[in-house]
């Protein structure tokens, strides 16, 4: 892999950039993010999947995990498939790989786990001895600040939760919300059980999500259920899509303003990224449903059906895997979080006796071996934002040149390129580009940085440093051709290798038309962009002080010189 897309760990360590002007250097880290582990096939021939637990699955995210050096990781619910106290004692036994690398593992409950009751309390009390962590009493790994709704309900400690975990410029406050069935409080909708609700608990919400007294730049917000889900049609506001708009209303405002940009999920095994609008149209939210790390793999319902009640049309369609197995690496860098998406490269698993034999998930007629393969996983698709940035949605056939940011005294600005994209989900929708931007701050970068790793000379940029996310398909790190411009401070005439930089997998700065994918024809014009030119032309406009490059990707991008 020749170039970056959003951030890397190993440019990120290198470089170590920060959270802004007059900032001390912001610490990087990494989560790890899996979903849904219930074993559904009705025979495990390799002894793999005790107790309705895809151990077989867990085992290999866990090395995935350790590899990629998180933290610890989060899964979003369904731990089990039947909710056994055995069965979660089985789940957490699979989470002991990661505790001996010294990395937490933080779940919540999911509708299976309250499967075996009321017989067991809803798998409340299991839960709770067999994850100490989200009470904050072991196995915590660095989390701090732990806290639950139990002025709402005892029956919620540790199964709502919140925790902090990281330093000062790249600290992240983390809400699971268990909206689940408790023995004090029951109420069916939609099919299933539900206790307390997000009403109930949205003070304690509100409280955890208040950005003023919080002490962290992130908030990252969790629940089992989808917001708007793909093929489940209920909704973590104790009915379908439509229920409650009140509650939803409130619930939408607290996320958007403090911040809190991504609401987690899984339930549908699926990976599927949306932005959702609050039934009152004033609020939105990005929504991650989560692949399945399961041997159950769902397909999308049709849009006009009933149980949606109308309500897709707030639903902005991203991104959309099916019938893969996947995880999730997010990496907080100051007020920059970049997420890659893996999941295995065969695909198109069928769910249960299917599984994991590659026949067609609506037309499985043989059974499959039951064994789990061994995943071979690869990264799919980049994202991010920035607390200091902005995000543009892009439909299909609209240029981009909307993409306008400026931070201190740099402005970039996308001035041609159109999202070609023909990339649908599964009910035909067209998807759009979530574009954003993100910047560092070049003075404290300059001071902070250390250059010894670096192949090349150090870099000195004429300008504040810009990340851009999100204009790649999934599956691919190469864009739309466009021509991003960037102003910069100084005179240079673009003689000796000034212009528009781009930062390598290795973290040196080099021409951005360099990084490139495909036929580029490297070509160098005085003056301002014209549209005729092609992809690999780059130049500097010394009227406005800005250099522009026509290139294919996203990345860290300033104005400096660089090797020819």
């Amino acid at each position: 892999m020749k170039k970056i897309f959003g951030l890397t760990a190993l440019s990120v360590l290198i470089l170590g950039l920060l959270i802004g002007a007059g900032s001390a250097a912001a610490e990087s880290w990494s989560f790890g993010v899996m979903s849904d582990t219930q074993w559904t096939a009705p025979d495990d021939p390799a002894n793999k999947n005790p107790n309705g637990v895809a151990v077989s699955i867990i085992n290999q995210l866990n090395q995935q995990f350790i590899n990629h050096g998180v933290k610890f990781v989060i899964q979003v619910g369904d731990l089990t498939e039947n909710g056994n106290d055995a069965d979660i004692a089985t789940r957490a036994a699979a989470a002991q790989q990661l505790y001996a690398k010294g990395i937490g593992f933080f779940p919540m409950r999911g509708n299976h786990e309250t499967y075996a009751s009321p017989a067991n309390s809803y798998g409340i009390p299991a839960v709770q001895s067999n994850f100490p962590q989200t009470q904050g009493l072991s196995n915590t790994f660095g989390a701090a600040n732990f806290n639950s709704p139990t002025s709402v309900s005892a029956d919620l400690k540790g199964m709502s939760y919140s925790f902090d975990y990281g330093k000062a410029g790249s600290k992240a406050r983390f809400v699971i919300i268990d909206p689940w069935a408790t023995p004090s409080k029951k109420v069916d909708a939609a099919g299933y059980s539900y206790g307390y609700s997000i009403a109930d608990q949205q003070a304690w919400i509100s409280d955890r999500l208040d950005k003023n007294p919080r002490g962290t730049e992130h908030a990252f917000v969790f629940s089992h259920q989808p917001i708007m889900a793909e093929n489940h049609q209920d909704s973590p506001f104790n009915g379908f899509t439509n229920a409650n708009p009140d509650m939803q209303n409130a619930f939408f405002a607290s996320l958007q303003l403090n911040n809190a940009s991504y609401y987690i999920s899984g339930h549908d095994h699926i990976h599927q990224r949306s932005i959702i609008t609050s039934p009152n149209g004033a609020f939105k939210v990005q929504e991650l449903i989560c692949a399945s790390d399961s041997s159950k793999f769902y397909t999308p319902k049709a849009l006009d059906q009933a149980n949606w009640f109308g309500q897709k049309r707030a639903e902005t369609s991203l991104s959309q895997e099916r019938y893969h197995v996947g995880f999730y690496i997010f990496t907080v860098d100051g007020p920059r979080v970049t997420v890659d998406y893996y999941s295995d490269d065969t695909g198109n698993w069928g769910s249960d006796n299917c599984y994991p034999n590659g026949a067609t998930p609506q037309s499985c007629t043989t059974a499959g071996s039951h064994i789990t393969p061994t995943f071979k996983f690869v990264k799919k698709e980049t994202w991010g934002y920035s607390l200091n940035g902005q995000e543009f949605l892009i439909p299909q056939g609209q240029t981009y040149t909307s993409v306008v940011d400026s931070f201190e005294k740099t402005t970039a600005r996308i001035l041609g390129g159109t999202n070609n994209s023909t990339m649908q989900d599964y009910n035909v929708r067209p998807l759009t580009k979530a574009v954003n931007t993100g910047w560092t701050d070049a003075k404290t970068w300059r001071s902070d940085c250390d250059h010894s790793k670096l192949k090349k000379p150090r870099f000195d940029p004429a300008s504040d440093i810009l990340t851009i996310w999100g204009m790649a398909d999934l599956g691919s790190d190469e864009t739309d051709p466009y021509t991003i411009s960037m102003t910069y401070s100084g005179n240079d005439s673009g003689k000796g290798g000034f212009g528009l930089a781009a930062k390598d997998e290795w973290g040196n700065w080099v021409n951005a038309v360099d990084l490139n994918s495909g036929s580029s024809s490297k070509k160098f014009h005085a003056g301002p962009w014209k549209a005729e030119y092609g992809l690999g032309t780059y130049g500097i406009d010394p009227k406005t002080n800005s250099a522009w490059a026509v290139i294919n990707y996203n990345g860290d991008f300033a104005v400096g010189k660089f090797d020819k």
